[in-house]
């Protein structure tokens, strides 16, 4: 892992993703990596637009302003792709996780895409079927765990369980688990 590894993330409100945010940071954090977790979102209503960020190292982080550079770009809602640069500020390396049915090339294609590597889950269907409720945030956890070296799956599972065990059943948390784990082995890469 770099030193400092960024990441912006593009969904609407009521998906889950600045959830997602938190528990990708919290993840990191219980792997021994220092975190930063935070969102970026205008009038809080269902469906509207935000952004939220990670910032992870292996060092402590003085580091407090926007995430402008990410290395990951996590992207909650597709329908966001035709009118959302989110290949903004990546490098070439970059990497993109996006809830679409599409396979990776499609979406590279559809949406000019310039570089990076990319990867694609049907994270709504995912949720879906496991949750009975279109909120991807857990299915796009469970994608970024198996594409990235950031975080683990087994703490992100651990991590998971933890965190929505505060708000909600053991069925739902469980429900959440299925969808980690559909997420992390159904992801498509370029």
């Amino acid at each position: 892992m770099q030193e400092i590894t960024e990441v912006r993330w593009h969904g609407r409100g009521g998906q889950g993703t600045v959830t997602a945010a938190k528990i990708f940071a919290e993840t990191a954090m219980s792997e021994g990596k220092y975190v930063q977790a935070f969102p970026e979102y205008g009038p809080e209503r269902m469906g509207a637009p935000l952004r939220a960020y990670n910032r992870i190292s292996t060092k402590p982080l003085s580091l407090h302003c926007q995430v402008t550079n990410p290395k990951i770009v996590a992207v909650v809602d597709a329908t966001l792709l035709g009118s959302v640069d989110v290949a903004e500020g990546t490098a070439e390396d970059a990497i993109f996780v996006i809830n679409t049915p599409d396979d990776p090339k499609k979406v590279r294609e559809t949406y000019r895409i310039p570089h990076g590597s990319i990867f694609t889950v049907d994270a709504t269907r995912i949720a879906l079927e496991t949750l009975g409720k279109p909120i991807p945030n857990t299915p796009i956890l469970g994608a970024l765990a198996r594409v990235t070296d950031t975080i683990s799956k087994e703490h992100l599972i651990e991590d998971t369980r933890v965190n929505l065990s505060k708000k909600f059943s053991p069925e739902i948390v469980q429900k959440n688990i299925e969808a980690i784990t559909r997420a992390y082995e159904e992801v498509r890469g370029e």
